[in-house]
């Protein structure tokens, strides 16, 4: 029993479930929204939301940063758990400045505090970190590429069956959709309080520091500088296009509805279960470089095709979700857990939505798949990095 209980799995299945159901309510709260501020004019609509998004990331992305600094600090005294539990008391009161908007006759601007209140418990980065850093400390070495990815495995369960649930529960109310969103996060909120132990001590002990590598010679700092800058290539390129989507998949031609959007939400996670299943049966085959490069040619092909409004064929980009996972376990090879899980990407997270939510409503009127052909680009960018850091490694 002890032994699940250093399990970060529970909690990333949980928290995903609920932050699914959450951005589905916020993202069509906010889309019907703007259709009402501009009777209907679907393209001004999506001008408003994708600008509202915007500011709403700014803030989340800005406010994180300024909180890593106390945050780092505290999970140095307490452990790496810090950051999930931070993270997760942030989400659940953003999440109730949506029930006071829904309930109240406050203007939509009211959401950006909800924005604040995440981005300065840590936010999204702050809890992908302590996850990463957790999930890390309860492994060995060797097998740390295949535990990364599991952890994403159960994000993309969660993540497929949240989408699958939530378009039809928004069906059934706005209201009701939101209300389990917020149950379930307080349910992966008090997992992570009570349940959740680290196992950070007795790993510590026995896994070499960040000075040393296995023949005792010191690690090159260049080549783990190559890899965080093909990680942050790849989230510049693809946490950006993914935001744009659930905005892209609402206007004509597609206008999905609250269902549809739920089922490209889930199509999205579906990535991860067979980025994992790609993993698990080709690592012994391939290795770290070879994955990660897959998982590179995968993305771009599927951007390239979704930028011409194939939003459906997302079957081509079924090892998409190959390269952060195995990245994230090279650089655990080569950096100590602790000092790893503090490696947080807030900057990245900030500039690509800044990045692509800023173009988005400049290509609507010529060719709004751009941003899409613009992820492909930035995504094959990566390549090179991988590479060449792999062979300075």
């Amino acid at each position: 029993m002890g032994a699940i209980l250093t399990l970060v799995e529970p909690v990333v299945v949980i928290n995903k479930l609920g932050t699914s159901f959450f951005d589905m309510a916020l993202t069509q709260t906010v889309y019907n929204q703007s259709l009402k501020a501009t009777a209907g004019d679907s393209d001004r609509a999506q001008t408003l939301s994708s600008h509202f998004l915007l500011i709403q990331s700014v803030l989340s992305s800005v406010a994180a940063m300024l909180s890593i600094i106390p945050l780092s600090r505290m999970a140095d005294r307490h452990g790496p758990k810090v950051f999930l539990v931070a993270s997760q008391m942030g989400s659940v009161l953003g999440m109730f400045t949506l029930v006071i908007f829904m309930y109240c006759e406050v203007p939509l601007e009211f959401l950006y505090l909800g924005s604040l209140l995440h981005g300065l418990s840590g936010g999204g980065p702050m809890f992908w970190a302590g996850v990463a850093a957790l999930a890390s400390l309860s492994s060995e070495q060797g097998k740390r590429t295949l535990k990364l990815n599991i952890v994403d495995f159960c994000f993309g369960v969660a993540g497929v069956v949240g989408g699958l649930l939530s378009g039809y529960l928004y069906q059934m109310g706005p209201s009701i959709l939101l209300l389990t969103a917020i149950l379930v996060s307080v349910v992966a909120l008090l997992y992570s309080v009570f349940a959740l132990t680290d196992s950070r001590r007795s790993l510590s002990e026995s896994e070499p520091l960040l000075a040393e590598s296995e023949n005792g010679k010191t690690m090159d700092r260049v080549s783990v500088g190559m890899l965080m800058s093909t990680m942050v290539l790849f989230m510049l390129g693809m946490v950006g296009a993914e935001n744009v989507l659930q905005l892209y998949v609402l206007k004509p031609p597609l206008s999905w509805d609250s269902i549809w959007a739920g089922y490209g939400r889930a199509a999205t996670s579906t990535m991860y279960l067979s980025s994992f299943i790609g993993v698990l049966g080709l690592f012994k085959v391939l290795g770290d470089t070879a994955l990660t490069l897959l998982g590179i040619v995968s993305n771009c092909t599927g951007m390239a095709i979704m930028a011409f409004t194939y939003p459906r064929l997302r079957g081509i980009m079924m090892f998409a979700c190959v390269p952060m996972p195995t990245l994230r376990a090279m650089l655990s090879k080569n950096l100590h857990p602790q000092q790893y899980g503090k490696l947080v990407l807030a900057v990245t997270d900030l500039l690509s939505n800044v990045f692509f939510t800023s173009i988005y409503p400049l290509t609507l009127g010529w060719f709004s798949g751009f941003c899409f052909l613009l992820s492909c680009a930035i995504i094959n960018m990566c390549s090179f990095y991988v590479l060449f850091s792999i062979n300075l490694l």
